[in-house]
């Protein structure tokens, strides 16, 4: 069973080769983003969660080199603010409360899930689109409504939602190298 969820993988890693040129165009987005003062927000749930809030912990941390801490805001991550909006608006909201508060015209969403079919998502990609934030989706096989409805996205053709939970790591890897390969051209960034 593991022999085959590597064989899985190494396969799935081989299909996203195309998506390094789509990676380098939203680091250099980014990079111009969150230089001017822009914010990287980011939702998902349960797993999907835990590769938004590392996307944010890369930006606001480090990836790899030393570089000025980035704004980017995990939307779950703030426990009593999500249990709060669930309990007053219902789970539909729960990211799209955060998206309305947080984001500004300019800056960017990325929306992460594995069936690209999450109510909370979608909803909160909508109102990102209502306030003129930028939408980016990682997803899993394609079609499905998430990757319809956001501005850009790469979805891991998978069959496995822990194939595609891991996909997604490298893909938030990438995107960070990216970024900082874009703000190292730009200058913005040393410590």
């Amino acid at each position: 069973m593991i022999e085959r969820h590597f064989v899985d993988l190494v396969s799935a890693v081989a299909r996203m080769r195309y998506a390094s040129t789509q990676l380098c165009d939203w680091g250099t987005h980014l990079a111009a983003v969150l230089s001017a003062g822009g914010r990287l927000l980011a939702c998902g749930n349960g797993g999907s969660a835990a590769e938004a809030q590392h996307l944010t912990a890369e930006l606001v941390g480090r990836f790899k080199d030393e570089r000025q801490p980035l704004s980017a805001i995990a939307l779950h991550a703030d426990s009593s603010a999500a249990t709060a909006i669930v309990n007053d608006y219902g789970i539909e909201e729960m990211f799209a409360r955060g998206v309305r508060a947080h984001g500004r015209p300019g800056d960017v969403l990325v929306a992460l899930s594995t069936s690209g079919t999450s109510p909370n998502v979608l909803a909160a990609v909508r109102a990102a689109h209502e306030i003129g934030v930028t939408t980016w989706a990682l997803t899993g096989p394609a079609p499905n409504p998430l990757l319809t409805m956001c501005d850009d996205g790469i979805g891991v053709d998978a069959e496995s939602t822990a194939t595609v939970q891991e996909m997604h790591l490298v893909l938030v890897h990438g995107l960070c190298m990216a970024l900082d390969e874009s703000l190292l051209r730009t200058g913005v960034q040393t410590a």
